[in-house]
């Protein structure tokens, strides 16, 4: 009992630390109704991360919007503008002319255990009701794909605290009150489940798109999947833990360094190479225009090549 008393304070304590800088997002849109422009409001929720005016949310938050409007735990308006999108990540930067906000305190989302406790905070009713909407649950699964019809989100992590359409854009925090990462997707279809981007992704891009209006991402030219024996058994290939290439964009740096579809990734650098995870980690650490030393089996033989990496179009 005396445990449960204690993690309730926790929470309550994150909840406080937190709310000062969680904000509502109102937009606005014009949709077309019968070929008439028609404005369409939308409304979710963002995290300050920057003292200076810069709130991190979704890209499907502010996508499109002619006016853009970010309320604030104590009720004041302000007129925001977005600053940079990417919907690779399905995240946006939105900027406020006002200084000495309260910014979130940011963690190491790689550090995050399946099983911890987390909070899942947003402000879908900012307009009507002073403070955020919260909700409690455990960290189900990390580095999730999420598959969302014509787009694929990738690394994600999966919780069972509840998110509703409105808290997009708001931070998932731990039991200490820092950010593990930002609610951003709900499976419709599946009940309990949702999803927030891991809050290393979030600070890499935020801080691209405050500097460069964009993310400049590092780019390998590969479709991989973590090999295992079900995957080797349908491509026909002998067991080999590491990362499958199952396709190679046409002229990019794998290409380019002689890597084919049907070879097996197992080490970058002296990094061993044993799922997608680990691949797409090595890769982000890089900066376009550096090398990357890539070890492939290819029909059971082992070889090494260079690969120069680029920047994602």
């Amino acid at each position: 009992m005396a445990d449960e008393f204690e993690e309730d304070d926790a929470v309550t304590a994150a909840v406080e630390k937190v709310s000062r800088s969680v904000v509502t997002i109102s937009t606005v849109q014009l949709a077309r109704d019968f070929l008439r422009p028609q404005p369409v409001q939308g409304i979710g929720s963002g995290v300050i991360v920057h003292p200076d005016g810069y709130i991190a949310t979704n890209n499907h938050v502010v996508e499109g919007s002619r006016e853009l409007e970010v309320v604030f735990g104590d009720g004041e308006h302000l007129r925001g503008r977005v600053v940079g999108e990417d919907p690779s990540s399905d995240l946006a930067v939105v900027k406020v002319e006002r200084k000495g906000l309260a910014a979130a305190d940011l963690a190491d989302s790689d550090r995050l255990k399946v099983g911890q406790t987390v909070i899942a905070i947003g402000s879908p009713f900012g307009f009507f009701l002073r403070g955020p909407t919260v909700t409690k649950g455990v960290v189900s699964a990390v580095h999730r794909d999420v598959n969302l019809g014509e787009q694929i989100l990738e690394n994600f992590i999966q919780t069972d605290a509840a998110i509703n359409p409105g808290n997009s854009g708001g931070p998932l925090v731990d039991l200490r009150g820092h950010v593990v990462g930002m609610n951003t997707a709900m499976i419709p279809f599946a009940q309990g489940i949702g999803f927030a981007i891991p809050c290393n992704t979030v600070r890499k891009v935020v801080e691209d798109l405050i500097i460069y209006g964009r993310v400049n991402r590092t780019w390998l030219g590969i479709v991989g999947m973590t090999m295992d024996s079900h995957v080797a058994m349908m491509y026909n290939i002998p067991p080999e833990n590491g990362v499958g290439v199952a396709g190679v964009a046409n002229g990019g740096p794998a290409d380019r360094a002689g890597i084919r579809p049907g070879d097996i990734i197992t080490k970058l650098d002296d990094s061993k190479v044993e799922s997608v995870g680990d691949l797409r980690k090595e890769v982000l650490a890089k900066k376009p225009g550096q090398k990357l030393a890539v070890e492939v089996v290819r029909n059971g033989d082992r070889y090494s090549t260079m690969v120069v990496l680029s920047q994602e179009e």
